[in-house]
């Protein structure tokens, strides 16, 4: 090693040029030194900070993590948080509706809207923005509707907690189904207070006592057996229960205090987005802090723009929107996706350089994930390509079918093909599905799990196909066919025919000419031959001319002599026998 010099500053990611560069060494001696620790990357291709700092060292140089060249571009007030803020109001309470598809949110969140009409305009409300208000003396509370919503899980990505309270629906007259300890996962990771709601109390076999046993089975014992778990029992077909599940959620809002500073500039999380064809792209957006104007300038994620127009909840144009509040937006160059942030900035020119700059961050980040192989685990790299795996999102009905048709995926596996389920959930195909989909083999399996039309319409966009079973076996059988596709054909000969040698009649570098008699079908001209003496094969070539009483011929048939030309020189002797074949491709089954 050469003497250590002063420490280099190399990026989070860097390419190989400019890691030499920072060095001072010719990009060659990089590359080779990569080359000896199993990175295999040309002048242009990144490597990441570890592996740099590993080949610096090597290299004789320290190195050290350069700081980023641009900060959040946040204001002050942005990057301030509302506990810090002296202007503290409360806010409406946002909750998050969750729970196993037939198991009745549809029909409560419908009968609680029914309830308590804002404003008396009961056809104000536009469940399909994805969020909407309720007013229950006097207090607004925020239903974010979103069953299997790609928004709910991915809000944790971001650090936030935009979502205050979960409702976790289970039917009285079904119990907990897989769907529902999901919802439950769910809210447990992203840290939200859950209240249970036990729906369909009116049907004559509901049994709320076992729905609290299986609450306490996993881990969430209701209050009134102790435990810190607030119990709703509602009817959304008689109403019975929702006066009080409203008041429940004030009182929990009360205790948690959720707060707000209104004077702050706005901060909140796509819920819902699409292009309008007179607005262009548009977006509903969940206030979370501070309060939203028309005219104000924002970054949502890698898009930007001026806010043309404002609607709540019910379709009221407005002028400015408050903590808590969804409200659907206008004025985007770009359609932003969903769970993207929303900040606001003083100028457009900033929001242009957030936007950059969160885009800057994104790249760095998936090339963070540059994979430093080593030498063994190239080797296991090596072995494992030899396998080749069908990658599939596998949606079931319930988890029951789930793990049985997982289970008869590794038995239809075997060392030269598998399948991969890189994601098996119960439920019906959702955008989550396609996107996980895109980055695999584009497969979707779904058993008895409905498809609706928009998804099946985004499958075809993305280039996703959706294969949908009721019957397990032509599930089965038609992922065999596509394993089937994967494995390498056999490779097999086909005998033509065979001569037996009775001279030799040239034999030079490169080249020789035999004569015999055919004895076995025919021999033709290029095709492949090897030459048998006993049951030793002694070698190989290729027919290049056949001849038959000095006149050449494309094939001689049993029965007649001939003398062929081979293209390379064997050690061939009367009475050996050449065989003339032909190498078929031939599809394999499992």
């Amino acid at each position: 090693m050469t003497e250590k010099t002063e420490k280099k500053q190399i990026p989070e990611v860097v390419t190989v040029g400019g890691f030499a560069d920072a060095l001072g060494v010719p990009v060659a001696k990089v590359v080779a030194e990569l080359m000896k620790n199993g990175v295999m990357a040309t002048i242009n291709e990144y490597i990441d900070f570890e592996t740099a700092a590993i080949i610096a060292e090597y290299m004789g140089f320290e190195v050290e993590r350069a700081t980023e060249e641009q900060k959040n571009r946040k204001t002050e007030k942005q990057t301030k948080s509302p506990e810090d803020s002296a202007n503290l109001v409360s806010r409406p309470p946002i909750v998050a509706v969750l729970g196993h598809v037939d198991h009745g949110k549809t029909s409560l969140l419908d009968a609680i809207r029914e309830t308590n009409v804002v404003g008396g305009e009961s056809g104000g409300i536009t469940q399909h923005i994805g969020a909407y208000q309720v007013e229950k003396d006097g207090r607004k509370i925020t239903f974010l509707d979103t069953p299997g919503h790609a928004a709910f899980e991915k809000m944790r990505e971001h650090g936030a907690q935009f979502t205050d309270i979960s409702l976790i629906l289970i039917a009285a007259d079904d119990g907990v189904k897989p769907q529902t300890v999901e919802a439950i996962n769910h809210s447990k990771k992203a840290e939200t207070p859950m209240i249970v709601v036990v729906t369909k109390i009116d049907k004559p076999d509901s049994d709320i006592n076992r729905i609290k046993q299986q609450m306490a089975e996993l881990g969430l014992t209701p209050e009134d057996w102790g435990g810190d778990i607030p119990v709703a029992e509602v009817s959304a077909k008689t109403r019975q229960g929702l006066d009080d599940l409203l008041d429940l959620i004030l009182v929990m809002s009360d205790i948690k205090e959720f707060k707000a500073d209104p004077k702050m500039p706005a901060s909140g999380i796509v819920i819902e987005t699409h292009i309008d064809y007179g607005k262009g792209p548009v977006a509903t957006i969940l206030i979370k802090n501070g309060t939203l104007h028309v005219g104000d300038f924002v970054a949502v994620g890698e898009t930007y723009g001026k806010i043309r127009s404002m609607e709540s909840y019910n379709k009221k144009r407005i002028k400015e929107a408050e903590p808590s509040a969804p409200v659907k937006i206008s004025g985007l160059r770009g359609v932003p996706k969903v769970s993207d942030l929303l900040q606001v900035f003083s100028d457009e020119k900033e929001a242009r350089a957030e936007v950059e700059n969160i885009k800057k961050r994104k790249t760095i980040s998936s090339l963070s994930k540059v994979k430093k192989i080593g030498v063994e685990e190239l080797s296991a790299s090596m072995r494992d390509s030899e396998k080749k795996e069908l990658s599939i999102v596998l949606k079931a009905d319930v988890r029951g079918s789930l793990d049985a048709i997982k289970e008869a995926f590794n038995k239809i596996s075997n060392d030269e093909v598998s399948v991969k389920v890189v994601s098996g959930k119960v439920g019906a195909v959702n955008e989550s599905d396609i996107a996980m989909a895109k980055s695999s083999d584009n497969i979707i399996i779904g058993f008895n799990v409905s498809v609706s039309s928009n998804i099946d319409q985004l499958a075809k966009k993305e280039k996703v196909k959706i294969y949908s079973y009721k019957v397990i076996y032509e599930l089965l059988d038609d992922v065999k066919e596509l394993l089937s596709d994967l494995l390498p054909p056999e490779m097999k000969e086909l005998t033509l025919g065979k001569l037996k040698v009775l001279a030799i009649f040239k034999s030079k570098k490169g080249q020789m000419i035999v004569g015999g008699e055919v004895r076995e079908g025919k021999i033709e001209k290029n095709t492949e031959a090897k030459v048998i003496r006993g049951k030793e094969e002694i070698g190989r070539a290729n027919i290049t001319l056949v001849k038959r009483e000095k006149e050449e011929v494309r094939e001689v048939q049993v029965g007649s002599q001939c003398g062929i030309s081979l293209d390379k020189e064997l050690p061939v002797e009367e009475g050996d026998t050449v065989e003339s074949f032909r190498t078929e491709r031939v599809k394999r089954t499992l």
